[in-house]
This record gives C-alpha cells, sequence and structure tokens, in this order.
C-alpha cells in the first residue's frame, strides 16, 4: 500500500485544531481551534480521498479525537468519511493505549518502523495517515511516506503546533497535483523526490 499523509494546515503552517473541537496544548486549551473551514469542493475531494484509504495508521492524540466523535456517531447514511473509519482496518502508534475503543482497531506498540513497513508491504491502494503531526513527523523523517497531500487554508492562525519543526531534514518535492477552490483553499498531491538540490556558493 502507497503511504499517504492528509493534513490541514494554515497559511503559516499551523495544524493543530483545525476543527470545531477544543484541544489541549503545553499552554492549556488551544482557543484558536476550528479554522479549517471546508467549502463544498474541498469536501467532495476529502471525500473522495477517503474513499481511497484500505487502511489508516494514527497517532494516540488523533485517534482518540476521531474516536471520540466518529467513532460514537451512527452511520449517517450518504458519508464516505464514516463508512471509510467505520469499516477500514484502523492501526494506532502508541506505547500507552492498550484498550481501543474502537471496532476493528489494532495497537501498533512494538518496532513501528518494522509493522508500519510492513503494512505498506500489503496488497492495496492507500494507508492513509490523518492529523497526527508527531507520527508524519517520525514517518518522514524515517523514509516512509510516499505521498503528501497539504489542504491549506487562507488563514494565519499566528499559534498552535505545526506540521514541520523548525529543524529538521530536508526533502525534495514533486508536484503531483494542484488545485484551488473558489473560497482559496488550496490542496496540492506532493511525491517526495530525495533531498533538495541547493545552490553552489
Amino acid at each position: 500500500m502507497k503511504l499517504t499523509t492528509i493534513t490541514q494546515v494554515s497559511v503559516d503552517g499551523v495544524m493543530q485544531g483545525p476543527g470545531a473541537l477544543l484541544e489541549q496544548d503545553e499552554h492549556g486549551v488551544f482557543e484558536r481551534s476550528g479554522w479549517a473551514h471546508f467549502d463544498n469542493e474541498a469536501g467532495t475531494v476529502m471525500d473522495e480521498i477517503f474513499q481511497r484509504a484500505d487502511a489508516f495508521v494514527f497517532g494516540r492524540r488523533t485517534y482518540e479525537a476521531f474516536a471520540g466523535t466518529w467513532g460514537t456517531w451512527d452511520d449517517p447514511g450518504d458519508s464516505p468519511i464514516w463508512t471509510a473509519l467505520d469499516t477500514k482496518p484502523k492501526y494506532v502508534a502508541s506505547r500507552t493505549l492498550t484498550d481501543p475503543r474502537w471496532s476493528n482497531t489494532t495497537v501498533l506498540s512494538g518496532d513501528l518502523m518494522t509493522a508500519v513497513s510492513e503494512l505498506q508491504a500489503k496488497p492495496g491502494g492507500e494507508l492513509q495517515v490523518h492529523g497526527s503531526g508527531a507520527l508524519i513527523r517520525w514517518l518522514l523523517d524515517s523514509h516512509l511516506v510516499d505521498e503528501i497531500t497539504l489542504f491549506t487554508f487562507p488563514v494565519v492562525v499566528g499559534r498552535g503546533r505545526r506540521l514541520f519543526p523548525d529543524s529538521g531534514p530536508d526533502t525534495a518535492l514533486d508536484l503531483v497535483e494542484s488545485r484551488a477552490t473558489s473560497t482559496g483553499i488550496t490542496i496540492q498531491v506532493y511525491r517526495l523526490a530525495g533531498r533538495p538540490e541547493y545552490a553552489s556558493r
């Protein structure tokens, strides 16, 4: 399976708290949650992405947020996102979660590199990672990511956890697909392409 990450980010790179649920951070409650406002076009693209998923990998924090919302709702009958999350295998990278409350969930508490590599080796379409910033950064550092999809919303949040750290590995990206919606949400799909080339000095 191809490992793809799907992330909602602000123009200044914040990924924390895109939805309306209040989140906790090192400062307490993150008061700037709810900045990602989907229009119909972006919503359709997200539906299509979830329909391509064969399995999901989550970090513990994102898994618990999803399990506490999507995992508690009855089938609305018309949601590709709910259907995918409810029916496809879910894997959680965690050494502390012992009793996942969402059906069809497996906790990856051992050698994460081996576990993710084995999932990628299985036949299928996409192994998707939504949210899960710390996990995404680890996957990038470990060279396990095949594609990155960014939904960039036209807002500067000003503070919050960012997708990429101030200091980290460098990676070149090939643009696979790009589009913009009528409200200014841009959606880019990138394929990882090794290290960047720098100008000679």
